[in-house]
């Protein structure tokens, strides 16, 4: 492990991403004596320290139930405000003065695609990415060539040692727990293969529309957002052959391309009238595929994928169809991952209903992970702790990206048709696209 970093500066200090996850996140890392370390928040925005403090405890407050006086007046005490352009040289002059006394600062580029390449040139031409480690948070690119692209200017400035590129589906405790759940347990591993399992539907859920990011998501869309990167990240930890990291990456490697065929596209009402959608927008906020994976273990197996927002539930969750048995009446049994809040695990079983005959019934058994294990680390927290100390095996790789890329790029060109559905709904009706046996149900109606 390399020497923890010694300073944190924080570009983009006062967007959205800073106040929702990353200030609580340092917040969380202050109160368990595992950030005391100097914190500089870099934005165009004119603030004072009193103006950055009264917004990092407004971000405290939203975010947790008591706040610690004594972590949050420690954090509040070591941090800094720099403010200027990204673009202006003065103000990484104005940093490079305030990090003169540290060896390893880790920059934080919170900061929206277009403004990336002022950052991480003004990094490079002030001499402090020489020394520094970098975040960056998705989107990696907007296709394969610009996220390979963004790769290239990367390299130029940082070592790929000390570029760590943020999923943070990655550093949730339930997809990261896919690994242990399937290695781990004799139980479930022999039957993880097309012997036995009929298919397997990941669904990522909202029931909120773009929260005051119309803007930003109208350039992006369902794929883009959460498909292209969480979505398959997820799917990768079901089909890899090991727990090993590589596998995941060999996991990714034999997925064939989308395609359009198989792909469907919808558009929420409402969602053209929203303020920085474009005039006509096709966007699509939801997005439903089917994902085929070319391994002994997986062939013929489909894997369903779903995400979209103003749906019917708000649900991060993985349904795996076990096939049928030979018993009379029985339903096949069903695996559940809720990868979500209130993450946990669900059995769908047959038992004997009570009685002379021998019919079966459907019997959930289900466990709740935050009930049965306690509080866990949010993932933020766990993947800026992780980089701190220079930790790369929770953070996605350029190759693992440029895999998702290819995945996804044939129905990147905007030709699908944009099919409208209802608010609460789930999604387009389109009941010739659907997994033959449509989709389970998630969230509290699949409990």
């Amino acid at each position: 492990m390399d020497e923890r970093a010694d300073a944190v500066v924080l570009f983009g200090v006062t967007g959205d991403l800073a106040a929702k996850k990353l200030i609580p996140a340092l917040y969380e890392l202050t109160r368990r004596g595992r950030l005391d370390l100097p914190v500089f928040g870099v934005a165009r925005s004119a603030w004072d320290h009193e103006h950055l403090v009264r917004t990092v405890r407004k971000a405290v407050v939203e975010a947790v139930d008591v706040v610690d006086e004594a972590a949050f007046d420690a954090l509040a005490a070591r941090m800094t405000m720099i403010s200027g352009g990204y673009d202006d040289a003065r103000t990484y002059a104005r940093l490079s003065e305030a990090l003169e006394h540290t060896a390893r600062p880790l920059f934080y580029l919170a900061i929206p695609p277009a403004v990336f390449t002022d950052v991480v040139g003004g990094l490079k031409d002030s001499g402090l990415a020489r020394r520094g480690r970098v975040i960056v948070e998705k989107p990696f690119g907007h296709d394969l060539a610009s996220a390979q692209a963004l790769a290239v200017t990367l390299r130029g400035a940082f070592d790929p040692e000390r570029t760590f590129r943020i999923d943070h589906y990655l550093g949730k405790e339930a997809v990261e727990g896919i690994a242990a759940l399937r290695f781990g347990n004799r139980l479930l591993e022999p039957i993880w293969s097309r012997e036995h399992i009929d298919n397997v539907q990941i669904t990522l859920a909202e029931q909120f529309g773009t929260q005051g990011r119309a803007g930003f998501y109208d350039r992006s869309g369902a794929v883009r957002d959460v498909l292209q990167n969480h979505v398959l990240q997820v799917a990768a930890l079901l089909a890899m052959e090991s727990p090993a990291k590589a596998d995941e990456l060999h996991a990714l490697r034999r997925m064939r391309p989308l395609t359009p065929g198989s792909t469907v596209f919808g558009q929420y009402a409402g969602y053209r009238d929203e303020p920085g959608v474009a005039a006509g927008s096709t966007t699509e906020t939801f997005v439903a595929s089917t994902l085929r994976i070319d391994t002994r273990r997986w062939a013929g197996v489909p894997f369903h994928l779903r995400a979209g927002k103003h749906l019917a539930e708000t649900a991060t969750e993985v349904v795996v169809t076990l096939r049928p048995s030979a018993y009379a009446n029985a339903t096949p049994n069903l695996l559940r991952l809720r990868l979500g809040r209130n993450d946990g695990i669900g059995l769908m079983l047959n038992v004997k209903e009570p009685g002379r005959a021998s019919r079966t019934r459907p019997l959930p058994l289900d466990v709740d992970f935050g009930a049965a294990l306690g509080r866990r680390q949010e993932a933020y927290e766990r993947l800026i702790d992780d980089a701190l100390d220079g930790r790369q095996d929770r953070f996605a790789s350029e190759e693992t990206i440029r895999e998702e890329w290819r995945i996804v790029a044939p129905v990147l060109d905007g030709h699908q048709p944009i099919l409208p559905y209802e608010r609460g709904t789930w999604g387009p009706e389109t009941p010739g696209t659907l997994p033959a046996g449509g989709w389970h149900a998630v969230g509290a109606a699949g409990r």
